[in-house]
């Protein structure tokens, strides 16, 4: 069996996500919550998972 490793969170009624990708030496995907100071994720482009499989 398998553990759980989905923690469950609380999202925000008026959060406003938004995603973007900068492109340079190395492309990064950014993810952020544009309500919020600091609340953003970048990854190396290459490691972000794909929309189908976000799914």
């Amino acid at each position: 069996m398998e553990p759980d490793t989905v923690a469950s969170v609380e999202v925000a009624a008026d959060a406003e996500v938004m995603a973007s990708v900068e492109e340079g030496e190395t492309d990064q995907f950014i993810i952020a919550d544009v309500t919020q100071d600091g609340a953003y994720l970048t990854v190396p482009l290459g490691e972000a998972a794909s929309l189908p499989a976000w799914r």
